[in-house]
């Protein structure tokens, strides 16, 4: 397997002109509150071939889902979220909705707390929203302290 992986890759680079591995870090992912941040997560994720210079507008991307969910085009791979049916009462509102979204840049801040999510395997989310998600999980899932926790110095009570 590790032979036919390292041949298909060589294959691909001398192909279509590139150099690297296919996959050049391991997936990531976060729990997120929808109501607040879907469609910021579904902007950012659109928005990532413009800010990497392949294209100016998410819409030039073949492999964007901003053609079903901007454009209206028709997919197999693609459902619209939920959320997304609350947008308008008719398929033009909607598109038109969606679009909207796009007429502005995400603010630096909100890619900074997705990213961070994201790389850290945390939840995007309020506060509740965490609380509900950790306990549900049972670990953390938002960035800890670094460091080991301090110890307790003699006498002090334990809580």
């Amino acid at each position: 397997m590790k032979r036919l992986g390292q041949r298909y890759v060589q294959y691909v680079n001398r192909s279509y002109k590139r150099s690297g591995t296919l996959w050049e870090g391991r997936f990531r992912s976060c729990v997120i509150e929808q109501e607040t941040y879907l469609f910021n997560c579904q902007r950012y994720i659109e928005m990532n071939p413009v800010r990497a210079g392949i294209v100016q507008h998410p819409d030039e991307y073949r492999w964007s889902s901003y053609h079903v969910n901007g454009l209206g085009v028709k997919s197999n791979l693609i459902s619209h979220h939920i959320l997304y049916q609350t947008l308008g009462k008719t398929m033009s509102e909607k598109l038109k909705a969606y679009k909207a979204l796009f007429q502005h840049e995400i603010e630096i801040e909100e890619l900074d707390r997705i990213r961070e999510a994201t790389n850290g395997n945390f939840s995007l989310g309020n506060e509740q929203f965490q609380k509900e998600i950790s306990t549900r999980l049972g670990r953390r899932v938002t960035r800890g302290s670094p460091g080991r926790p301090r110890k307790k110095k003699l006498g002090e009570n334990k809580e």
